[in-house]
């Protein structure tokens, strides 16, 4: 008998003493934990707003045309113990095998001091964007020395705050080049000696834009005879090799076209930087400092480039200001905000960073520092030397003899082990190698190679099982050929002779490597480095940990208030779904390793696509998109493919309401598609009746709608169905922008409203944190008409002949962030999840019933009522105070809050989304702060309070503030710095005062100011 979905609000204690749940609608401990207000706080929030039961309220917001009738058929709901151990049990089916694979992953060394204070802090992880800078400090310094590490190593002038992974970097490269161009060049040259998944993204973005790739070797490729507009290079190569490509960008350049390199960020220690020979663009991963594997993700990728391109780069940018003391600060620098208003203009998509990811990397090169950084490539490079004499020894041939960690090995007929053979005496020793081709293997080392690993390698490829060792070498290696990381010399090495004459083979392999350790020009790097005092002054885990601190406390996350934030979702991050993210199961696991050996990552992927497809009806699911921008890119790539498919090609209009994030017409043009806006009603909704005169106008050509359901506006439109049934009848199809889900999940579901592809933003609707502005993950769920289109992956043979092709470098996108949303879906149920929605729903209409009476509300359903999440119109202030929104946004911060969204997506207006995870007595503190500011606006009109003199206009107020010169303000100390008692009890304070954006953008400086800058 299927269990009613009724829920039964019943009051009890906060903590009932019974084993009984919270809430006995739930059979889980953890949705009592998850979901913020307890039985009695619910039915206080009931009485407020009129109804007598959730169930009322959900009744009257959402359309009963749309409404899931049945339960979500998923698990039932288990403890966080119980989860724990499942999925543990799951992970014991991953074979964590040393892989020296390459292709741009490597294994390294997590220091524990970033692990325990940065990967598993919540202070970090669950922080937002950091739009409101003034309460973002840390981060922002920690981004900002994330771009200066990436321009001293690669030599360029210019770097932004991340990107999303190697292969995109590429691809945003390309388009970048395709929009500087000032011919009308289609071709894109691609080296043959790029990472297979970067050419293949290259590929997969060229097509809708029809951009022509040219795959081939430098070597006997001629700029001259082809009309390009742009190149990339590898460097080292894919299978290690280390070319000079001073002549070929010289002759790149002479046709007009702009030169990408894709560098291991890492080589760049020992090899010369791509600025120095020439290049545009250099593009690369961050992950081999200090980011697991996590069979593919999350990791930062770079994208560094010359200062003449700084208004093309894409994603966002750091940028140095000053505040309204004059002292040094730091924002989001102008171009990650014409990003958002751009909208079809934009270059990028700006939702395509990683911070917490670049926190960890930049962090790591402040650990290590420039000695520190060359010592770990100087060792892996002495080990790959080593490697390499042993392996000419035992008479194989190198690819190349100019190499940094990774060696192409060519077996000799008659002489050596076969390919074939190799790989099997490799994987009897739980070793993975790269299998180039049928004639060559790829071995790629890394910083966690020892000397052990060395012989492990050598005896897999000896012809017998023992290779003529001295007893003692592999101590005499460890201790004597590299005392505490430093570089080996020959005099040090040992030199032991047999038969009083010759020497060892093996102490000659390193007497031999040590002398082929020093690169020749051009190779060689001359050029100083991570010279900055950051870098050269924390390598101490005292230090770094006392470092660290000081940037968290700069910065407000949610383990100091609610982040109130429409469209983003800011629920809580849960310590249970946190922990599976460092098992070793999960995190050593290489996207390339062999399928035999991530039989736990296949459970996952299936259970999780099997849930995903469930909670939104659908047929399909990718787990492919690794952030939410991802996912909108892949959904209409699907659509477009589908079209095709059809033969109906020219299908490429899509249609866009006005009210829709920028994210938007960028990923649909970035998808070849021509923007078409849709206007919106007084209500907030779409027009229908403008949305039938489009699709009949565009009929032939339509190929989409976008749409957010509920409403950008914070809606449940009424309309959806037939909007639905409209577009498909001028032969379009509907994606649905998945931003908004968490009002949907166990109440209504996109496939059965009249979607065919959605999105899903884990990193909001299922608990994946933010991080700072990523990682992200964004999976699309398609209809079955649209399953054969999703994204495949041509190195691990995912997806069929019909697929798009790659999207991101890995072909699960960021895995390992993916047992997340495992863990909170497996603890919450069917019916856990659905409690979740209806009462994010009834928290939004909790504070908007709350505010109307000082704020108006600015869409409402036909109830009066709002979904997850309320608009509130600050514009008349304008007209009555001069107070501006932002105003509002920084007189938050002295209350401890961090304010709504700002000015989206109407201008002039706040968005607030409490989520499901706050509590009543949070709701309420957050909304006692915007009364007491709106009272404070009130005394403004009244005369009562200056006009450009008030607390308003100064905030935010650090300590320095009231603390330092003069207080000449009409308004007391204590109004400014402790407007609410409960500042009192805890007091967030910022560390600047505000910001000055235009300053900023006048004078764009995105590296780490000299110290002095800030003691001045």
């Amino acid at each position: 008998m299927q269990k009613s979905n009724t829920t039964t609000v019943q009051k009890s204690p906060r903590h009932p003493v019974t084993p009984s749940p919270r809430h006995p609608v739930t059979p889980s401990p953890f949705a009592d934990r998850h979901i913020g207000p307890n039985p009695d706080e619910i039915q206080q929030m009931l009485q407020v707003l009129g109804f007598s039961s959730l169930d009322d309220q959900i009744n009257s917001a959402v359309p009963e045309a749309i409404r899931f009738s049945g339960e979500l058929n998923l698990p039932p709901a288990t403890s966080e113990a119980a989860a724990l151990a499942e999925l543990k049990q799951i992970a014991s089916q991953n074979q964590v095998f040393r892989s020296y694979i390459g292709m741009g992953y490597h294994d390294c060394i997590t220091p524990p001091v970033i692990q325990r204070n940065i990967l598993e802090n919540p202070g970090w992880y669950t922080a937002y964007t950091p739009y409101q800078a003034e309460i973002a400090q840390g981060r922002l310094e920690a981004l900002l020395n994330f771009q200066t590490m990436v321009v001293d190593l690669t030599g360029l002038e210019i770097a932004n705050a991340s990107l999303l992974d190697e292969a995109t970097a590429a691809a945003e490269a390309m388009t970048m080049s395709y929009n500087l161009c000032k011919g009308k060049a289609k071709a894109f040259f691609v080296s043959q000696d790029c990472h297979p998944q970067t050419i293949e993204v290259l590929q997969t973005r060229a097509r809708p834009l029809g951009i022509e790739i040219i795959i081939g070797d430098i070597s006997d490729f001629s700029p001259t005879k082809h009309h390009i507009f742009g190149a990339i290079v590898q460097y080292p190569a894919s299978d290690g090799a280390i070319y000079d490509y001073s002549d070929f960008i010289a002759q790149v350049h002479a046709v007009g076209a702009l030169v990408t390199v894709a560098a291991d960020l890492l080589s760049l220690c020992l090899l010369r930087p791509p600025g120095e020979f020439g290049a545009d663009i250099a593009v690369g991963s961050t992950q081999r400092f200090g980011v697991p594997l996590g069979y593919g993700g999350p990791a930062a990728a770079y994208f560094a480039t010359r200062d003449t391109y700084k208004r093309q780069v894409p994603g966002r940018i750091v940028g140095v200001s000053k505040d309204s003391q004059g002292k040094p600060a730091l924002r989001l620098a102008l171009q990650t905000r014409e990003q958002h208003i751009r909208r079809e203009k934009a270059t990028s998509n700006i939702c395509t960073a990683q911070v917490l990811l670049a926190v960890i990397a930049a962090t790591y090169a402040v650990y290590h520092g420039p000695e520190g950084l060359k010592n770990i490539a100087s060792r892996i490079h002495w080990l790959t030397c080593l490697l390499a004499e042993g392996l000419q020894s035992l008479g194989y041939t190198l690819g190349s003899t100019t190499f940094f960690d990774t060696l192409r090995v060519i077996p000799t007929p008659g002489k050596t082990l076969t390919v074939a053979t190799i790989h099997d005496r490799a994987r009897e020793r739980r070793i993975n190698l790269r299998h180039l081709d049928d004639s060559a293997v790829g071995i790629t080392l890394d910083e966690t190679t020892t000397p052990e690993d060395i012989l492990d390698l050598w005896q897999i490829f000896g012809l017998d099982d023992e290779l003529p060792l001295e007893t003692g070498f592999l101590t005499d290696l460890t201790t004597v050929g590299w005392v505490e990381e430093r570089n080996p010399t020959t005099e040090a090495l040992p030199l032991e002779e047999t038969n009083g004459s010759s020497r060892n083979p093996v102490s000659a392999w390193t007497v031999q490597a040590a002398q082929k350790m020093t690169y020749a020009a051009p190779h060689q790097r001359t050029s100083p480095y991570l010279t900055h005092p950051v870098f050269n002054k924390y390598h101490s885990e005292t230090e770094l940990q006392r470092y660290l601190h000081r940037l968290q406390a700069k910065d407000l996350s949610l383990v100091h208030s609610m982040i109130p934030l429409g469209s983003c979702t800011m629920k809580l991050n849960a310590a249970a779904e946190m922990m599976p993210v460092t098992w070793p199961e999960f995190g050593k696991i290489h996207p390339f390793a062999p399928p035999e050996q991530t039989a736990g990552y296949r459970v996952l992927f299936g259970q999780l696509e099997q849930w995903l497809a469930e909670i939104t009806g659908f047929a399909g699911v990718s787990l492919q998109p690794n952030a939410g921008s991802q996912g909108e890119y892949a959904g209409l790539q699907v659509i477009r493919r589908y079209h095709e498919h059809r033969g109906e090609e020219q299908r490429r209009v899509c249609l866009i309401p006005t009210s829709a994030h920028g994210t938007n017409p960028a990923s649909a043009v970035m998808c070849g598609m021509e923007v078409v806006p849709v206007a919106c009603d007084d209500m907030g909704n779409i027009d229908i009746e403008d949305l039938r005169a489009k699709v009949d106008r565009y009929r032939d050509e339509l190929a989409a709608l976008m749409v957010t359901y509920p409403s950008t506006h914070g809606v449940f439109e009424e309309g959806i169905k037939e909007i639905c049934a409209i577009v498909h009848t001028g032969g379009g199809l509907v994606y649905m922008d998945g931003a908004n889900m968490n009002a949907q999940v166990g109440l209504c579901r996109p496939g059965d409203i009249g979607a065919d592809v959605c999105h899903l933003n884990l990193h909001k609707t299922f608990c994946i944190p933010h991080g700072g502005g990523g990682p992200g993950m964004g999976p699309i769920a398609v209809a079955p008409h649209l399953v054969p289109f999703l994204p495949g992956h041509s190195v691990v043979s995912l997806g069929g002949s019909d697929s798009i092709g790659a999207i991101s470098a890995a072909p699960w996108g960021s895995a390992s962030i993916l047992v997340i949303s495992w863990m909170y879906i497996k603890m919450m149920g069917a019916q856990g999840l659905t409690l979740a929605t209806k009462v994010a729903i009834l928290n939004a209409n909790y504070i908007a019933r709350r505010l109307e009476p000082h704020y108006p509300i600015l869409y409402k359903g036909k109830s009066g009522l709002v979904a997850h999440e309320c608009i509130l119109d600050l514009r008349s202030v304008k007209k009555t105070a001069s107070i501006e929104v932002d105003d509002i946004a920084k007189r938050l911060i002295d209350f401890g809050f961090h304010a709504p969204t700002v000015s989206w997506p109407v201008a002039g207006t706040m968005m607030v989304e409490p989520t499901e995870s706050e509590s009543l007595q949070e709701l309420d503190r957050f909304c006692d702060a915007m009364i007491a500011i709106r009272q404070e606006i009130a005394q403004i009109e009244a005369g009562e309070m200056d006009a450009k003199d008030n607390p308003l206009k100064n905030a935010p107020h650090p300590a320095e503030s009231l603390l330092v010169g003069e207080w000449d303000h009409p308004y007391s100390r204590e109004q400014a710095a402790y407007p609410a008692p409960w500042t009192r009890e805890f007091k967030f304070w910022p560390s600047v005062s505000r910001i000055d954006n235009a300053f900023g953008d006048r004078h764009l400086q995105c590296s780490c100011l000299p110290m002095e800058a800030y003691t001045s």
